[in-house]
């Protein structure tokens, strides 16, 4: 089997990766999955990458992602991770910790949108469609037509006065120790801020919460409708590994 690339994850709270088959976007071998360093400076990041390729015995190209704005590969923004990663050029940082190979580095839920768009529910490869991780914070993905618009971080919109992250995501929920109905109530307010803005004709929700889908997509208040991400947690490693397959670096 050629057709193998090896995609890594990395969020507030865990760094994800596996080998991935291209063919059908599934994990070879078991996924592997370390806590972030704190503080998640980009060399203890970068470091903690190493850890898990060498765990997995991968020496080829790998694909990452990031919770960050990523333009000409350089680092714009630093959500839920540190400050110092804003001006990091990311391709130069992994190259330096990973032995020379071949690295492509995006932001996190522009490699999942990509995902499902290649794996996912058809309907995400047609008309104008946003793509939402719930986790530590809310990423998002704009997508028209299976082609993304990179970098947008609806997630930092403010909505009622605060940024909808802070709002609506699954940390909050843990945080604030919420019922499903009650935070169904904030992502509904959330999403639909995003649907007056955007008039998307599909959301997909992903992200770690999307496993529980039926305790809280069925109670969203929206006239768009709304579909789990058929890869789950697992699109952001998958989008990676595409990425770097395709030479992608935004």
């Amino acid at each position: 089997m050629d057709n193998i690339a090896f995609g890594i994850d990395i969020g507030g709270s865990g760094i994800k990766g596996a080998k991935v088959n291209l063919d059908t976007g599934e994990f070879i071998g078991d996924r592997i999955k370390i806590k972030t360093p704190k503080p998640a400076t980009p060399d203890a990041v970068a470091e903690t990458v190493l850890e898990i390729l060498n765990q997995a015995e991968w020496e080829g190209p790998v694909g990452i992602t990031l919770p960050s704005v990523v333009k000409g590969q350089i680092a714009l923004s630093a959500a839920n991770i540190d400050p110092s990663w804003i001006g990091t050029d990311v391709h130069n940082l992994f190259q330096r910790h990973l032995g020379g190979r071949e690295v492509s580095v995006l932001n996190d839920a522009d490699a999942a949108g990509l995902a499902e768009v290649a794996f996912g529910d058809k309907r995400a490869q047609q008309g104008p469609v946003i793509f939402l991780t719930f986790g530590t914070g809310i990423g998002s993905a704009l997508l028209l037509d299976g082609e993304l618009f990179p970098n947008t971080e609806l997630g930092h919109l403010e909505v009622d006065g605060r940024e909808a992250e802070h709002r609506a995501s699954s940390a909050v929920k843990d945080r604030k120790r919420l019922s499903y109905k009650k935070w169904a109530k904030r992502v509904s307010k959330v999403m639909a801020e995003y649907e007056r803005l955007f008039n998307p004709q599909l959301f997909i929700v992903g992200g770690g919460i999307s496993r529980e889908h039926e305790e809280w997509v069925p109670r969203l208040d929206l006239n768009t409708p709304v579909i789990p991400a058929e890869l789950r947690n697992q699109a952001g490693i998958v989008g990676a590994a595409m990425a770097v397959a395709k030479h992608v670096a935004p």
